[in-house]
Parts: structure tokens; C-alpha cells; sequence
């Protein structure tokens, strides 16, 4: 989760443009089969990633030369750590660190070299430009290195696939991918990848083009909506594209972090969450009720919400803001003192307190809800199809034409306010689109607000 003030890069020097969204449910995967082997002992791994499932096989890097077993970079199932497998020489090395922040972005440098004399020095893993300096086998055991100058199954001409497990022809991952990187030849640090920021002190990408990345080296940087596998480092080692389309370039980055919806504040976990977690379906289990990854207690954001699909039976979508974890599974969105929503329910309310009153239209499927929070003046608003309700306007500051007047986030128990969603008609399922502002919003946003995203918190929260 993140909070105004923290995880905040102002000037990032060097920006990445684009991440690729992976989906498990759509079976995307990048695959390339090299022309030629080429070194086998040494070579480095780099790429950012942001999770979006937790408790899944994300295999991110496969090579699999024989039914001997594959060469796997994995988040693992049950434990969520990062994994490096050489199954054909039966060697295994994870780390402890567990990877559970899905509004993080993550850096991971692997770094092969067989030819070092000391066993620990042959497959190092940084993360965000650290060495992780406790490495096991999987089973809590000491993890085993290759042995000295060994050839690994890597770099050879056999398939790679990138977001797929070759072994299963299953396990894509779901995650945000960025600047992927295989260096051929070099056992590079990450600094050659990253640097700290030195106001925040975070870890941050740096301009990689200029790298030496070797005959099967390649440097993925998602730019090309038409190509997600183009190769940019001028060796023209391009990936086979499947079932990525255009739509899963996104500007959800490293170096612009984007709000999600938060799979880890997913209450009752009674809802599925999709599309780089900004897709949330309701069950029928209880009242579904999510919050995002970014809470604010400052300045003016807009989002939109599109309420897609049903079910069936009457509409029941609450769209708003919250400041309260809830306890029990009949707490909607708005039964809270610091929570308020905007219903579709016909006639038309916003409820806060537990407390229905009746505002503006009632919506149903295909309808935009669209959502300007002004913190600097206490005040939300709400829009249907991009007009706003009660005949609000959001650019009338301490005025509040049109307003709902909320609680000064300094006096909720939070001290923020995340955008949150509700289906409360437990008969039926609601389906949901949230946009934080890594996809064009569909209506113009009000003057002085901005979408939610790290960049923003750190200009104008």
C-alpha cells in the first residue's frame, strides 16, 4: 500500500515509458528460439516487476532443453519468494525476502559467472540493487550452486518463453513487466541497471541502452504497442508476441507507479480482481467491498469507475471513497462516519454513516462514474458519463458547488482516503473498471486535479 509522501519519486532523471500487463487467464507469453548457442557460464538477468496475484507459480523466464526438468526465474507458489531453477543439474537457489507488495515495483538482477572459484559467487540475486545474502534450497536447506565452469541450459538455441512455464505449456504469470534485460557474456551488478535516488534513497532505472549486451543479449522495453517482443538493443533478437495485444501496453512503470486495486485489502476476499488488478468481479458470498494501493490526505485526484457488467436482479454499485477497515461482511461502502459512495441503486443516493440520501442519477451497466476528491477543501464529486451531479463543480474550491463536504483526513483512523468500490445486492455479482490514469480517462479531467500515481503524490499531494 501507498501513502502520500513515501514510495514518491519527484524527478526520476531517466523515465521508462511503458510496462507490458501479463494475465494469467489470457495465456500471455513472450517465446524466442536463439539461432545460435552462445556463453554458457556467464550472463545477467535484469527487469522491474510489479505482482498483481499472490500465491501463483509466476514462472517469468523459462528455458527447458530436455525432459530433464527446465531452467526457471519464478516467484513460487507457496511461499511467494524468488526462485532460480536448474533443474537438469539439480540446483536450486531461492531467497528468504518474501514478494508480497502488489503496489510495488520490484527490480531483480540475477547474475551468472561458473567460472568463479567461490560457490556463492556463480548466481547472485540483487533486489532493488541489494545482494540477497540469504539464499536457501527451497526446503529451508542450503542452496546449491552450479558447479565451477559449468554450462548451464541457458543461452543455448533451445525455446525461451517469457511469462510461461515450458514444462506445464502453463503457469503465466500475472504481473506488470518492465525494462527486460539479458546481458550475454557479463556477470553485471545492479548498478549497471539502477541507482538510488538520492533524495528518497529508492532504488530507480537508469538508461540501459548504452550496455554491451552481447550476440544473444536482448533489452525488451515495451515501447512498441505493435511489437511487445521488440528487441531494442540493436541486435534484433525479437519475441514471438501470443495473446498480448496492444491493450496491455500500459504507462505503469517503475519510474510511475499507478494505483491499483489492492488484492491485499480485498475484505471477505470475496471478489476477483483481474486486468493488472483493475478489473474487480464481486461473488454472492457477502457485500464485496476494495480499496486501492494509494491513499492521499492532500491535494486533487481524479479517477473513473466503470460499472460493466451484472448479473442480474437490481443494481446495487457504490462508488467512493473510504477511510475505515471494515469488520464485518455486512459493512458496505459508506456504512463508516469517514466512508462515502455514490449508489446506482434507483432512486439514486450517496450513503456516509450507515445514511441514505438521495443524489443525482441512478446508473447501471456501461455507465462512467467518474470521481474529483479535493483535499485541499473537503469536498468530492461525483460525475455519470462525464456530467457532474448535483450540479457540482469540482474547480470551485473552498465554494464547493454542488459537494459532498467530507472529514478532514487528519481526524479519520486512517489520516487518508483511498477510492474504494462496493456490490452490496449479494444475489448477483457486479463487475467493475477501475481507471487510475494508466489508460486515457474517458472524460476530460477537472482542471487541477491528477490521476493517481507516484510522480503526482510527489508534485502536487
Amino acid at each position: 500500500m501507498i501513502i502520500l509522501g513515501t514510495n514518491s519519486i519527484k524527478d526520476t532523471g531517466y523515465d521508462v515509458a511503458n510496462s507490458a500487463r501479463f494475465e494469467n487467464s489470457s495465456s500471455d507469453y513472450l517465446n524466442r528460439t536463439p539461432s545460435s548457442a552462445s556463453n554458457r557460464k556467464t550472463f545477467t538477468f535484469s527487469f522491474w516487476v510489479k505482482r498483481t496475484k499472490l500465491g501463483t507459480n509466476d514462472t517469468i523466464y523459462n528455458v527447458r532443453p530436455d525432459s530433464n526438468g527446465a531452467n526457471r526465474l519464478s516467484f513460487h507458489s507457496t511461499t511467494d519468494t524468488f526462485r532460480i531453477a536448474l533443474e537438469p543439474i539439480g540446483k536450486y537457489i531461492f531467497t528468504t525476502r518474501k514478494f508480497r507488495d502488489v503496489s510495488a515495483w520490484y527490480h531483480i538482477v540475477a547474475a551468472f559467472d561458473t567460472t568463479q572459484g567461490t560457490a556463492s559467487d556463480r548466481v547472485k540475486i540483487y533486489i532493488n540493487g541489494v545482494q540477497e545474502g540469504s539464499l536457501v534450497k527451497g526446503d529451508g536447506g542450503a542452496a546449491t550452486y552450479p558447479d565451477q565452469d559449468s554450462d548451464l541450459d541457458i543461452n543455448t538455441t533451445n525455446v525461451i518463453n517469457l511469462g510461461r512455464d515450458l514444462e506445464t505449456s502453463s503457469d503465466f504469470i500475472d504481473m506488470y513487466l518492465a525494462e527486460f534485460v539479458f546481458i550475454d557474456g557479463q556477470q553485471l551488478a545492479p548498478d549497471q541497471f539502477g541507482e538510488f535516488d538520492e533524495d528518497s534513497g529508492i532504488w530507480k532505472p537508469i538508461d540501459v541502452s548504452g550496455l554491451t549486451f552481447g550476440t544473444n543479449g536482448f533489452y525488451l522495453d515495451f515501447e512498441n504497442s505493435g511489437s511487445l517482443g521488440a528487441d531494442v538493443s540493436g541486435n534484433g533478437n525479437n519475441f514471438t508476441v501470443n495473446n498480448l495485444t496492444s491493450d496491455d501496453q500500459v504507462i505503469d512503470t517503475p519510474t510511475n507507479n499507478f494505483a491499483t486495486l489492492n488484492p491485499l485489502d480485498n475484505y471477505w476476499s470475496n471478489g476477483t480482481l483481474s486486468n493488472g488488478n483493475l478489473t474487480f468481479l464481486s461473488d454472492t458470498s457477502n457485500v464485496t467491498y476494495i480499496p486501492s494501493t494509494i491513499g492521499v490526505n492532500s491535494g486533487k485526484w481524479y479517477w473513473e469507475v466503470e460499472f460493466d457488467a451484472k448479473s442480474g436482479g437490481s443494481d446495487s454499485p457504490v462508488i467512493g471513497i473510504t477511510s475505515t477497515q471494515p469488520t464485518a461482511g455486512n459493512q458496505q461502502l459508506g456504512y463508516f462516519p469517514n466512508d462515502w459512495g455514490y449508489s446506482g441503486y434507483s432512486p439514486s443516493f450517496y450513503i456516509n454513516n450507515n445514511t441514505e440520501t438521495s443524489y443525482g442519477s441512478s446508473y447501471t451497466t456501461n455507465d462512467i462514474i467518474g470521481v474529483a476528491l479535493d483535499l485541499d477543501n473537503n469536498k468530492l464529486y461525483f460525475s455519470k458519463n462525464g456530467t457532474w451531479q448535483n450540479s457540482g463543480d469540482p474547480t470551485s474550491g473552498a465554494t464547493g458547488t454542488g459537494a459532498l463536504s467530507i472529514t478532514d483526513p487528519s481526524s479519520t483512523p486512517l489520516g487518508f482516503y483511498f477510492p474504494a468500490i462496493c456490490y452490496y445486492n449479494v444475489s448477483n455479482t457486479g463487475t467493475f473498471n477501475a481507471n487510475f490514469g494508466s489508460s486515457a480517462f474517458s472524460y476530460t479531467v477537472p482542471s487541477g486535479y491528477y490521476a493517481l500515481n507516484t510522480k503526482n503524490l510527489a508534485e502536487y499531494g
